[in-house]
């Protein structure tokens, strides 16, 4: 994990730190003015249109027409910004932010995640600016390489961009875009290890977001827009470890998976470690990638169930605090704090289904980690926040995974509500891991990335497997400047 805060503001004071947050979220901060923030990050408008043309009609070269009537005279803005918005998430104030961001950049910058999805526009959109700077446009090639992308929403969100802005590894177009969040989910666990959380929002308060009218922006929040924007255009850059996900299961379809969750033909799981027990025949795969964690147990059913009612009832799930209550009401639910009283309460620690193998940090063999009874949920953190900014680990290791795990009901009000994630066991610093898992009395098991859960079916004759290993590439994000996570390395 490589995030980002030089080493020179490792000792800044955090109250100094506290300091400049509420006055970059109040009016006491710096005015930025609006023509002259919409000067620097608007894209010229033949470029806007012809990107449009592209997406929309789905063929890079849809909008050439408009570059032949562009002429010599177009010149690059100093600083290029695109916007995906995600209207549904937190507590969807998704149309209200885009007709404000619209307000500040051309308005083709600007795309509702409901009907522009990030694939698409690295495809036509970002092809487009690709062909017209190959073919001798040097405002096409000068704005490509300023080009920065924003994401608001939440962590999913988050993550859904970073993996499409991932495949710009594999395909070799380089630069890959850095990336800035605007938060606007629940958790918001991504955007507060960059320092956005505490940029744009002005209350923090046991790691809920809370504003002085009650939502989840703050009450000068189109001047915090502003301020957001200018930030993500101008801020350093630092890189970010991520990690894939492989999973090989009996035949069958997982059910809604999550954006960052694609299905593949095939898969090629680490050949060295043991399995004991038949394979079956026919399997299915899915690969996925996460930048902060994953898990498996009772905190990925939580989150499952307040998902889906927040599908359902979206009245119900507006204001962060409410959600966090929500999600109180669930873990109560699903059995955090019941489970002893149940008649059997043996069927809900993950030992009856699950058997965990890791490999530490410079051994090439499999170790098999013998899970207690207690646990009922297992968590492969990446960053240094969980659970709205609960932080497991003092300090983090770069480049590696650390893991912990949450027990009964009484431990995870402690880990969740006082920041005390003292838990057993802990393994650091791992560098692979795998999750084999059957069913019997589960028919069903609950995963989630980055707070995108799923139900995972599962066979009670057949092991299902998840492999994790870091991905080789690391993606670039834009530091928020603010409460980042204290360990970084800045990219060149």
């Amino acid at each position: 994990m490589d995030t980002p805060v030089s080493d020179s503001s490792r000792t800044t004071p955090a109250w100094s730190s506290l300091i400049g947050s509420m006055r970059g979220c109040t009016l006491g901060g710096s005015r930025i003015l609006k023509e002259e923030l919409r000067q620097k990050i608007t894209i010229p408008q033949y470029l806007r249109l012809a990107m449009r043309d592209a997406i929309q009609s789905k063929d890079v070269a849809a909008g050439n027409h408009h570059y032949a009537s562009a002429g010599e005279a177009a010149q690059p803005p100093d600083l290029a910004l695109v916007v995906f918005i995600n209207s549904l998430s937190g507590g969807r104030h998704g149309p209200k932010l885009k007709a404000r961001v619209q307000e500040l950049m051309g308005k083709e910058q600007v795309f509702d995640l409901r009907f522009v999805k990030p694939h698409e526009f690295l495809h036509y959109g970002l092809g487009c600016l690709e062909m017209l700077a190959d073919i001798g446009d040097s405002c096409a090639k000068e704005t490509h390489e300023k080009l920065r992308v924003v994401v608001a929403g939440g962590d999913g969100t988050v993550g859904w961009v970073l993996g499409s802005l991932g495949e710009l590894h594999k395909q070799g177009r380089e630069p890959v875009l850095p990336t800035a969040i605007i938060p606007l989910g629940t958790g918001n666990d991504l955007s507060r290890s960059f320092g956005w959380v505490f940029f744009f929002c002005p209350v923090l308060l046991s790691g809920a977001l809370f504003s002085c009218r009650g939502g989840s922006f703050p009450f000068n929040w189109k001047s915090a827009v502003k301020r957001t924007l200018d930030r993500a255009s101008t801020g350093s850059i630092c890189c970010l470890d991520s990690w894939n996900v492989l999973i090989s299961m009996p035949a069958g379809k997982v059910v809604d998976p999550p954006h960052a969750l694609k299905p593949v033909e095939d898969i090629s799981l680490d050949q060295e470690l043991k399995i004991e027990g038949e394979l079956p025949e026919k399997v299915s795969c899915y690969e996925g990638v996460f930048y902060n964690y994953f898990s498996i147990g009772m905190d990925a059913q939580i989150a499952y169930g307040f998902h889906h009612l927040r599908n359902e009832k979206p009245y119900l799930a507006q204001v962060p605090f409410a959600n966090k209550l929500i999600y109180f009401g669930y873990g109560c639910k699903q059995g955090w704090f019941f489970t002893p009283c149940i008649s059997a309460p043996s069927l809900r620690g993950l030992k009856n289904i699950l058997r965990m193998y890791v490999k530490k940090v410079n051994c090439s063999e499999w170790e098999q980690v013998s899970l207690p009874s207690s646990v009922k949920s297992i968590v492969a953190l990446n960053l240094n926040n969980y659970a709205s900014g609960r932080n497991p680990w003092d300090n983090l290791k770069p480049e590696y995974l650390e893991n912990f795990s949450l027990k009964q009901g009484w431990h995870a009000l402690f880990c969740l509500t006082l920041f005390l994630l003292n838990t057993l066991p802990k393994y650091r610093m791992l560098q692979q891991q795998d999750l084999s898992f059957r069913g019997g009395e589960w028919e069903e098991a609950y995963l989630q990335m980055d707070g995108e859960p799923w139900k995972q079916p599962m066979n009670k004759d057949y092991f299902t497997f998840v492999e994790i290993k870091r991905v080789p590439f690391q993606s670039v994000m834009v530091n928020g400047g603010v409460f980042s996570t204290p360990l970084s390395n800045q990219a060149p």
